[in-house]
């Protein structure tokens, strides 16, 4: 289905056939929400562990030692089943370099599958919870579908916000004003 089906356009590349193979796994086995809930477990412990970060990035080490070290993560992490097989799987095949983004294609086969739009949005500061509903309320509006908002903090852009939906991109930081008045001066000066 991913060669020429309507996911293959949407994943590609060794972690969109693992995505695909695990989506489609999990799909049978009514378990999508579950898998996502053990990889988004998983994605936060690579984001708070610097060495599991480099395990998983380093070819260093071999597919035994990889293999061995994941298996205890997942154990002690309480990650079983077909998101803990999965990971252990793609460690045993040397393939944990591509994790994050099997991790991102799935996520996005099942976004596509349940026809959630991902958006994401960065702000000068994190924002408050209500502020972020009416961010994704409003976004909903515009694309007519139920939106996964992805929050992102850069203070560098002063305020205002920036939103990412698909093909479409729009800049209201006032970064981007102040540069545009920069450069509306030195043409008049």
């Amino acid at each position: 289905m991913a060669e020429g089906g309507s996911q293959g356009s949407l994943v590609s590349g060794v972690a969109g056939r693992y995505a695909t193979a695990l989506f489609e796994l999990a799909s049978e086995a009514n378990a999508v929400d579950a898998v996502t809930a053990d990889l988004d477990s998983f994605s936060a412990l690579l984001a708070d562990s610097e060495d599991l970060r480099h395990l998983v990035g380093s070819p260093a080490f071999s597919a035994e030692e990889q293999t061995g070290a994941i298996k205890a993560v997942l154990a002690k992490a309480g990650l079983t089943g077909l998101a803990g097989n999965f990971i252990g799987l793609v460690a045993s095949k040397r393939r944990l370099f591509a994790l994050p983004g099997m991790i991102t294609a799935y996520k996005a086969l099942v976004a596509q599958a349940k026809g959630i739009v991902s958006a994401e949005v960065t702000l000068a500061e994190t924002p408050a919870p209500k502020r972020v509903d009416e961010i994704r309320a409003a976004l909903a509006a515009v694309a007519g579908k139920d939106v996964d908002v992805a929050i992102k903090v850069d203070p560098s852009l002063i305020g205002g916000l920036v939103v990412k939906m698909g093909s479409r991109m729009v800049d209201a930081s006032l970064k981007t004003k102040l540069n545009s008045i920069r450069l509306a001066m030195k043409e008049v000066g």
